[in-house]
């Protein structure tokens, strides 16, 4: 099982950026495909962005679509997802997800996931 650490989260004004990283350990991630979701009080969580093992390919939420990009660096045990053009919208804790299957990260079951980062957007 590999766990997942988040980190980077914070408050930052509407239009700003931030970049949100995910430290793996317990074993390499480099065959997993790795996500990021987000969830706000009283709602499900929702799936942002997800990074094949290779990084190659990628998918995002059509709500962030030309804002967010997903990254990975396999020597570092690490993904990234740098958010740019913020919405008071994009306001939720953002969680790191793991799984070796694509689609289990896509359709929001991955195996592992982090314990979150808050990410609150001011108007």
């Amino acid at each position: 099982q590999v766990q997942l650490v988040e980190s980077g989260g914070g408050l930052v004004q509407a239009g700003g950026s931030l970049r949100l990283s995910c430290a793996a350990s317990g074993r390499t991630i480099r065959t997993y495909t790795m996500g990021w979701f987000r969830q706000t009080p009283g709602k499900a969580r929702e799936f942002v962005a997800a990074i094949n093992w290779y990084g190659g390919g990628t998918d995002y939420a059509d709500s962030v679509k030309g804002r967010f990009t997903i990254s990975r660096d396999n020597a570092k045990n690490t993904v990234y997802l740098q958010m740019n053009s913020l919405k008071p919208e994009d306001t939720a804790i953002y969680y790191c997800a793991a799984d070796s299957q694509f689609l289990k990260v896509r359709g929001g079951l991955p195996d592992c996931w982090g314990q979150g980062t808050q990410v609150t957007v001011s108007s």
